[in-house]
């Protein structure tokens, strides 16, 4: 058996650099994921990660019938299970996915392990190197992170206040085509953007699902803040008006737990066995323990007014954002979300939200860098503020901090003519003796 030799001076730190996959050199740190070390500092108001506020949940309801189940059912929730997850739970799902007219089979829903999952599987059977993805301009971090890993070519198309702009989609489709590259899908998020916080209007959804039919592109339709709109009831999915062309992603993490890393999948058939074999072959299955749990809750308890709750909540948290932003950052412009988690803010020209950053922490405060959401790097005029977890007051507090550091920032880009690295704000903060 050979050894390896610890790496010597000059050579990589990781001895098996040259061994990995192609597709691992794709993969990059979240820039979310990397803030979680920072915003969970007590003193740090953090409006960046999008966590739910659990607080809000019947704590000790859940608890009795985590135990209950445990009790009554253990030898079977701590058992392996089936790949394409419990039926009773899938049948569970279609009452919830009624809510947005969807009219679906038992068979026709993946249960997989959060919906991040189920966007690695959609991306894992329909995705070979060198395939492009369409997807909105901005995107979903965790989105692009697994796109990047099965090392797809992401193509942005931009929105506006009411979403994916279809005749930027057609543009873009027909570029493509053109250009003899091959679109599998295009992904949104439909209802309460992740980043941008817009919803797609009404009116431009049956355009958006026209024009990927014509030009034979499926439509991955993420779906995991559609029940929790602030002034009007969830809006119809667009999986509910196209059965084969779209495949619809959905989550319990926001309506009810992330914990119990429950999502699914809806599919066609023929697209179904092959989800299920991906997952199968990933996982085995997804847990019984979290499946059953979910459950009895959906069975036992008023979920429908737990969302309604929750709605009321965000609302709340989401008037506080806005307010303490026209307060504090006149300059800037945001969107205005009627439902989920995230405000898309737009800083004042010349500021640069990833070099700024690091600075906020030092004044307490965090967000997440527009970069993060374009597969490109772009974005740095932009940041995404999260209002779902912090109360109204710390919020309020948080978009003041922000504000002293924006307003620092500007004073910065006047001596750099842009926003400074941290070294260049160093250099001035610790002059050397040359300086003095």
């Amino acid at each position: 058996m050979t050894s390896l030799t610890p790496p010597t001076p000059g050579t990589r730190l990781d001895p098996w650099f040259g061994a990995y996959a192609q597709r691992a050199h794709n993969m990059r740190a979240s820039e979310v994921r990397a803030l979680f070390a920072v915003v969970n500092r007590p003193e740090v108001v953090s409006l960046a990660g999008g966590m739910p506020y659990l607080e809000g949940l019947p704590l000790g309801v859940i608890a009795d019938t985590m135990q209950r189940v445990i009790a009554t059912q253990g030898t079977t929730a701590l058992q392996y299970g089936s790949g394409q997850g419990l039926e009773e739970l899938r049948e569970q799902i279609l009452d919830v996915m009624r809510l947005e007219g969807i009219d679906a089979h038992p068979d026709d829903v993946v249960v997989t392990t959060g919906s991040q999952q189920a966007l690695d599987l959609v991306t894992r059977i329909f995705i070979d190197p060198g395939d492009v993805i369409v997807a909105e301009a901005p995107s979903y971090v965790g989105a692009l992170g697994v796109f990047r890993s099965y090392q797809a070519d992401i193509v942005h198309v931009p929105i506006d206040g009411d979403g994916l702009i279809p005749e930027a989609l057609e543009e873009t489709l027909t570029r493509l085509a053109a250009q003899g590259r091959r679109v599998k899908f295009l992904y949104t998020i439909p209802n309460f953007h992740n980043p941008a916080g817009v919803t797609l209007s009404l009116e431009r959804r049956p355009r958006i699902l026209e024009i990927a039919r014509r030009h034979g592109v499926l439509v991955i339709e993420d779906n995991p803040y559609g029940l929790l709109g602030f002034s009007h009831d969830p809006l119809p999915a667009m999986r509910s008006t196209d059965e084969e062309g779209v495949l619809y992603l959905g989550s319990f993490s926001k309506t009810f737990a992330p914990g119990f890393r429950v999502g699914w999948v809806v599919a066609p058939h023929a697209v179904r066995e092959k989800l299920v074999l991906a997952s199968e072959s990933a996982i085995l299955c997804p847990s019984n323990a979290s499946q059953m749990a979910i459950s009895a809750y959906l069975s036992t308890s008023d979920w429908k007014g737990q969302i309604k709750s929750f709605r009321e909540l965000y609302r709340e948290r989401r008037d506080a954002m806005v307010g303490a932003l026209a307060e504090h950052l006149p300059d800037a412009s945001w969107t205005v979300p009627d439902g989920g988690f995230y405000t898309w803010v737009k800083l004042p020209d010349g500021l640069d939200s990833k070099s700024m950053l690091p600075r906020a922490v030092t004044g307490r405060v965090a967000y997440v860098p527009g970069t993060a959401f374009f597969a490109d790097g772009s974005g740095a005029d932009h940041m995404r503020l999260s209002y779902c977890f912090p109360t109204p007051e710390r919020i309020r507090e948080g978009v003041r901090r922000l504000a002293a550091v924006v307003n620092a920032e500007r004073e910065l880009v006047e001596i750099f003519g842009t926003s400074p690295s941290p070294d260049d704000v160093t250099d001035i903060d610790n002059p050397g003796p040359d300086s003095l």
